[in-house]
C-alpha cells in the first residue's frame, strides 16, 4: 500500500531584525529616554530662544530708566516684571543680562576644556617626568581658592567681560585635567593604539587621531557641566561688584539691587530664577549626556 509523501516542514518564522543605529542615533536614543535629560533640554533651549528673540519683542535698553523706582511686577504694562531702585526695567536686564552670562560660561568653559585638555593630554599621554611635573603644576592651582584668585585676578586688571572669562577658565581648567589624564593614560596602552604606533604614527597624531576620539565622551560631559560652573562663577564676580559695571547681566542685577532685597524682592528674584534653571537645565543635560555617551547604558 503506498503512503502520501510526508508534507515538507513548514519554514520557521523570520527571526527578529535587531535594528542597528549609527552611535550618533544611539546616544540621541538613550538621551531622549531621559525625561530629566530632556527637561533640562528644554530650560536650556527656552533660556537661548528668549535670548536671540527677547531683544526684537522687547526692545527695551536694560540700563535705561524707564518708570519710577520700585515698581513691584505686573502693576504696570510698561513695567511687567517690576523695576529696580533707579527705576529701570527687569525685563530688559533679564533679556540682555543672560547674553552676557551664557556668553561668559561658554567662552570660559572653552578656555578651561583648551587648557585642561592640553594639561592633561601630554601628562597622560608621556608619563614619566612630564606626567609629575605637569600633576604638581594642576595641584598648585587646585589647592588655590577658586573664588579668592580670580577676585584677585579680576582686580589686578581691568574688570571688564574678557578678564571675567580668562579668571573663571585659569581656576576651573584642574578637573579636566585629571580626567583627560586618566583618559589619556588608559588608553594609550590600548592595542590600536600600539598598532598605530607600529605603523608609524608619531606622537601628535596618536593623541589627536586616535586617542582623543575615544576620550571625548567623558570630556564633552565635564565641558557641559563646566558651563554651569562659570555662570555661577560670572554671578559670584558680579554680585561681588568685581565685573563690567557697564555690561548688564544677571549677576551684576543681583548685586547691585541686593541692598534693597526686602524692598523690591523682584529685582533679585527673577535673575536669581533664571540663573538657578539655566544651570539646572546645564547640569541635567550633562547627566543625560553621561548617560548617553556611556556605552553601559545602551546595552541596558
Amino acid at each position: 500500500m503506498s503512503t502520501a509523501p510526508a508534507s515538507p516542514p513548514a519554514p520557521a518564522p523570520p527571526a527578529a531584525r535587531l535594528e542597528v543605529l549609527s552611535p550618533s542615533r544611539e546616544a540621541w536614543r538613550v538621551f531622549r529616554r531621559n525625561r530629566a535629560a530632556m527637561l533640562g533640554l528644554v530650560l536650556l533651549g527656552s533660556v537661548v530662544a528668549l535670548m536671540a528673540l527677547g531683544p526684537l519683542l522687547w526692545p527695551v535698553a536694560p540700563f535705561e530708566i524707564v518708570g519710577r523706582p520700585f515698581t513691584p511686577p505686573f502693576e504696570d504694562a510698561t513695567l511687567p516684571l517690576g523695576s529696580d531702585y533707579l527705576g529701570r526695567d527687569i525685563l530688559a536686564g533679564m533679556v540682555l543680562g543672560g547674553r552676557a552670562t551664557l556668553a561668559v560660561g561658554l567662552a570660559a568653559a572653552a578656555i578651561t576644556v583648551t587648557i585642561g585638555l592640553a594639561v592633561g593630554a601630554l601628562a597622560g599621554y608621556f608619563g614619566g617626568w612630564i606626567d609629575e611635573a605637569l600633576s604638581r603644576f594642576t595641584e598648585i592651582f587646585q589647592v588655590m581658592p577658586s573664588l579668592l584668585f580670580a577676585m584677585v585676578l579680576m582686580t589686578l586688571f581691568d574688570p571688564s567681560l574678557t578678564t571675567a572669562i580668562v579668571a573663571i577658565g585659569m581656576v576651573t581648567w584642574t578637573s579636566t585635567a585629571r580626567l583627560a589624564r586618566a583618559e589619556f593614560m588608559r588608553l594609550r596602552k590600548l592595542e590600536y593604539v600600539s598598532a598605530a604606533r607600529a605603523l608609524g604614527a608619531g606622537h601628535l597624531r596618536l593623541m589627536l587621531r586616535e586617542i582623543l576620539p575615544n576620550a571625548a565622551p567623558p570630556l564633552i560631559v565635564s565641558a557641559t557641566l563646566i558651563i554651569g560652573v562659570a555662570i555661577l562663577f560670572e554671578a559670584g564676580l558680579s554680585f561681588l561688584g568685581l565685573s563690567d559695571p557697564n555690561v548688564m547681566s544677571w549677576g551684576l542685577m543681583i548685586g547691585s539691587n541686593r541692598k534693597y532685597m526686602l524692598d523690591a524682592w523682584w529685582a533679585v528674584t527673577f535673575p536669581g530664577l533664571a540663573i538657578f534653571l539655566t544651570v539646572l537645565g546645564v547640569s541635567l543635560v550633562g547627566d543625560g549626556l553621561n548617560d548617553a555617551l556611556n556605552p553601559k547604558m545602551h546595552l541596558r
